[in-house]
């Protein structure tokens, strides 16, 4: 088996993601779509993930690169591969098959994320718990979701913080794959930094760390089921974990 990973940013990759693809033997490529590295032939890959970056989905003159992640990502997902997105990937995920993507209010924090009653009976969040802390850290949103699509999670602030189209393409806005590393190394991007401190006030990236560092074990808990449940559906195999009695909620 086989990963492609598109990437925007050298420090937004798939962080504790790699670990679980290590441990399992699955060997990943990853494409810096942002330093004009070429979408590669898709023969040979099992599964897509696309993960965030500080520029925006509707910004192609400044990117033209996007025109052609979007038709990557498009062709990828109309053929039934399947496919997991995160931030600004939830984002392409909707903007390249029909949904809107725009600016929004500004989530950067340790915040809850709640399973949609969609989202409760969706194997991607089998074994989480209806609701859940998770890293944010995004200016823009889903706006509105692609025709036929399953909106599976929300927030106060973001009505589409997790999405299906089709059978296997997902997205999510916010952040498990996230490490110890992953504060500090986002603070040091200035339109990251300058998004924390419009949102949280001056000096907030010590704030931000501790508090992801006091949520770390419950993030990589939800990121390592979360994996799981892809693998499964990338594999057609039933889940790795029933669903538990507060998910069902």
């Amino acid at each position: 088996m086989r990963f492609l990973v598109f990437q925007h940013i050298a420090c937004e990759h798939p962080a504790i993601f790699r670990d679980f693809l290590k441990t399992d033997g699955i060997a990943w490529d990853a494409v810096e779509l942002d330093e004009g590295e070429p979408v590669p032939d898709f023969a040979g890959y099992d599964a897509l993930m696309v993960m965030g970056g500080p520029m925006d989905v509707w910004q192609e003159a400044e990117h033209p690169w996007l025109v052609t992640e979007k038709q990557a990502i498009r062709r990828w997902v109309e053929a039934g591969k399947p496919y997991l997105g995160l931030c600004l990937g939830h984002q392409l995920l909707a903007a390249s098959l029909g949904g809107e993507v725009g600016p929004g209010q500004k989530e950067v924090g340790v915040l809850d994320v709640e399973l949609t009653p969609a989202g409760v009976a969706d194997p991607l969040f089998a074994g989480l718990p209806r609701r859940f802390p998770a890293l944010q850290w995004h200016g823009a949103e889903v706006k509105r979701a692609p025709k036929g699509a399953a909106v599976l999670a929300a927030s106060p602030l973001c009505a589409v913080q997790a999405l299906r189209v089709g059978e296997r393409a997902w997205g999510m806005q916010f952040h498990v794959e996230c490490t110890a590393a992953t504060v500090p190394e986002w603070g040091d991007i200035p339109v990251y930094a300058c998004a924390l401190e419009e949102t949280l006030g001056a000096g907030a990236l010590e704030g931000l760390r501790s508090a992801a560092a006091a949520a770390m074990p419950g993030f990589n808990r939800a990121a390592r089921q979360i994996y799981r449940n892809f693998i499964a559906a990338l594999r057609n195999q039933p889940l790795p974990r029933e669903r538990s009695s507060e998910a069902r909620g």
